[in-house]
């Protein structure tokens, strides 16, 4: 009876029945494209493999990348029993039978490498059942994800394992695989220099996808090298990675956000391109931008925010794709824009000073008295009424007595906030003038 789970126990393909990808995968870990960073010598697999001490494993990447592959070669590196299984059709009965055989294996002397796809899909509980397998030697983990396991993974579980991060396919690695294909084949793909560079392209980094598009290529029947504007019209172009509720729809509202704070409007225009090519909804963008406004540009000019305001509703009258060329306006805008966070800085300020003097009132003197019991405790008493004042201004405080005068707000020297730095500072001499006058 064949090893549950075991995928080494099913009947072989005939050769010309396997696809290009599986008949192209690498033997040894030599034979791996990319991912130096991980399977160099000085690297981490590397180095453990070196020290023959592997620890459990969580691999971090797109797909297409080799996360299957290195974990198969790596119970083959260590001469252990490879057994794979997918988060998504795996509950915890097909665990338990998993452990038990892992268990067995481990008593006649055999390890056992349990590689987990998607191990993300797994919730905390099942994620937890991993633990004492993995303390106690049963199995030696390698999980796979394409999240980030900060969010996706419980912290015990990356306690115990290695996270290693295995990063897109380049172009020039693609082009080795795709040499590496062609040499399979027994051919060269019948493409000009320009419609294979479109090729590549086309697979996004993703090495399963290039040779998936390799296979497709390969099996028409034409006799003369084919331009991009053949194949473009015979392929899809692989739809860009994107999830709007997943890692990458963090990542790259972080790059256009950082793109605006830095000045950079070419930069901010392509993120914004990439994500409204991705799917996503462009008044989540709309309220971004305009974040971006109040929290980067501030009141160093402060009609940025209402553009970014008019943009928005220019979106929801337009509608899609119109209505984006305004929202492309206004985060043009922001870029350009003077920064300043000064007020964002000085409000977060004020919250933390807020919640350490707790519930301390306001002073008497700016208190109202509409009962004659409020003006018999003090209410009012004392209060310098501004517009009486020389220059219009008492320089009372308005802070609770015995609470030190907080100072939250410091405009910068760039944009509108150079004339609010003249009116805080000029407002700060005549305090200190009053002040004095009054000592």
């Amino acid at each position: 009876m064949p090893d549950l789970f075991d995928t080494s126990s099913s009947e072989p393909v005939p050769e010309s029945r396997r696809p290009l990808a599986d008949r192209l995968r690498p033997a040894t870990l030599g034979d791996v494209i990319g991912q130096e960073q991980v399977l160099g010598p000085e690297a981490p697999l590397g180095a453990m493999l070196a020290a023959g001490s592997l620890s459990s494993l969580v691999f971090w990447g797109p797909p297409g990348v080799g996360k299957t592959t290195i974990a198969r070669l790596l119970a083959d590196e260590t001469d252990m029993h490879f057994v794979q299984i997918s988060a998504i059709f795996t509950g915890v009965p097909e665990l338990r039978k998993v452990f038990e055989a892992a268990r067995l294996r481990r008593q006649n002397g055999k390890g056992t490498l349990l590689f987990v796809d998607e191990i993300h899909r797994f919730n905390k509980a099942q994620q937890d059942g991993f633990l004492p397998h993995m303390e106690d030697g049963t199995i030696l983990l390698v999980g796979a994800t394409t999240e980030n396991p900060s969010f996706e993974l419980n912290a015990a579980l990356l306690s115990r394992a290695q996270v290693l991060v295995l990063k897109r396919l380049g172009p020039g690695d693609l082009e080795r695989l795709a040499q590496r294909a062609e040499r399979e084949i027994g051919r060269k793909l019948p493409l000009d220099g320009q419609a294979r560079a479109a090729l590549i392209e086309m697979a996004d980094g993703d090495g399963r996808a290039l040779l998936n598009l390799i296979e497709q290529v390969t099996a028409w029947k034409d006799d003369v090298v084919l331009s991009t504007k053949t194949l473009s019209s015979r392929l899809m172009k692989r739809a860009t990675k994107y999830d709007k509720s997943g890692d990458e729809h963090y990542n790259l509202i972080s790059a256009l956000h950082k793109s605006v704070r830095g000045s950079d409007p070419d930069a901010a225009l392509y993120w914004l391109a990439r994500m409204l090519a991705g799917g996503e909804d462009p008044r989540f963008l709309a309220r971004r931008i305009t974040r971006m406004a109040v929290e980067d540009i501030g009141l160093a000019d402060p009609q940025a925010q209402r553009l970014c305001l008019d943009a928005w509703e220019t979106y929801e009258r337009l509608g899609s794709p119109e209505g984006e060329l305004a929202l492309a306006q206004a985060l043009t805008y922001l870029a350009l824009a003077p920064k300043s966070n000064a007020t964002y800085m000085a409000f977060k300020a004020a919250m933390a000073a807020a919640k350490k003097t707790g519930s301390e009132p306001p002073p008497n003197h700016i208190l109202n008295a509409p009962t004659s019991l409020m003006k018999d405790q003090g209410y009012g008493d004392g209060y310098a009424y501004d517009h009486d004042a020389e220059d219009g201004f008492s320089g009372q405080n308005y802070f609770p007595d015995g609470m030190k005068r907080g100072i939250y707000y410091l405009p910068v020297d760039r944009g509108f906030e150079r004339d609010l730095k003249k009116r805080v500072d000029y407002f700060a001499g005549l305090r200190a003038k009053r002040n004095k006058g009054q000592n």
